[in-house]
């Protein structure tokens, strides 16, 4: 303690102390919720272990912190492969084997799955056919077909959600294959929708995949969804994947088709090079959006 002043009171003298400060003299003050960074970030991930996801919201209001810092809270989850980011929060890490609702998919790797659209639109010309399947990065190339505005196209799926994009669509005609629907994904599969696609054929495919390897290529979770996907690889002139990194090098269940069957890889910035350089070595074009 140090004396910080004084003053007389008749025959008295008092003295004022002052306390000094030091690294815990704020302790008191500190609210218990702001706990450090890698403390709540093992909390994080057991909230999403538990609810499957987290919103930047619920970081919020739990924790007690800043936006800002629930967004860099998620990123560094995202980076060391704990979490997968969403938008507007993060989810548990998918795996390839597993199907996803394309309510869950829609909000994973939102803006890469946007530049592969684009890219992938650009590429269609007018007056040819082309099959889009079923998912939510062959949705974005329907919602950019629409944008470009060509002329006498025709768009092959089995897919609910492209269908509904483009039904509306000035210019773009679609032939809708029926079948068994599956719920999780809102596309039609089975002997039904084959028997269907036999009659058809494109000029180009755009093939959204679970899972990218170089050994077995695309792959899917639903041994139905492949067997409709390998048939339109057979009847297509040429086949793109469109699937941002990180499907990138992981397999799933049921192969679709054999790499040398694929003629390019529409991806994003974030696909590992070494990935798209056996690819380019294999003769395969890369695009990255």
């Amino acid at each position: 303690m140090r004396a910080s002043g004084f003053a007389w009171q008749g025959n008295n003298l008092t003295v004022a102390v002052r306390q000094p400060a030091g690294p815990y003299s704020n302790m008191r003050t500190a609210k218990p919720s702001r706990l450090l960074a890698e403390q709540r970030r093992r909390k994080i991930i057991d909230l999403i272990e538990q609810k499957g996801q987290v919103t930047v919201r619920d970081l919020v209001d739990r924790f007690s912190i800043s936006a800002v810092t629930a967004r860099g809270d998620l990123d560094a989850l995202s980076s060391n492969g704990t979490a997968v980011r969403s938008h507007g929060g993060a989810v548990r890490r998918l795996e390839a084997n597993q199907d996803y609702p394309l309510r869950l998919k829609e909000t994973l790797h939102h803006v890469e799955k946007v530049r592969i659209g684009r890219a992938a639109a650009e590429l269609v010309q007018s007056n040819e056919t082309i099959i889009l399947d079923s998912g939510t990065t062959t949705a974005e190339v329907a919602r950019h077909l629409k944008i470009r505005k060509l002329q006498s196209i025709t768009v092959i799926t089995n897919a609910l959600n492209v269908a509904s994009e483009l039904m509306d669509a000035r210019g773009i005609s679609v032939i809708m294959i029926g079948g068994l629907l599956r719920p999780v994904s809102g596309s039609f599969v089975g002997p039904q929708a084959e028997t269907m696609l036999r009659e058809l054929h494109a000029d180009r495919f755009f093939l959204a995949v679970d899972g990218f390897d170089l050994e077995i290529g695309p792959s899917t979770p639903d041994v139905f969804e492949a067997q409709l996907n390998g048939l339109m690889m057979r009847i297509s002139k040429e086949v793109n994947v469109v699937a941002d990194f990180s499907k990138l090098g992981r397999r799933s269940v049921s192969r679709i088709g054999p790499l040398e069957n694929i003629h390019r890889l529409i991806t994003d910035s974030r696909a590992p090079t070494e990935f798209t350089e056996a690819l380019r070595k294999a003769g395969i074009e890369v695009i990255t959006a």
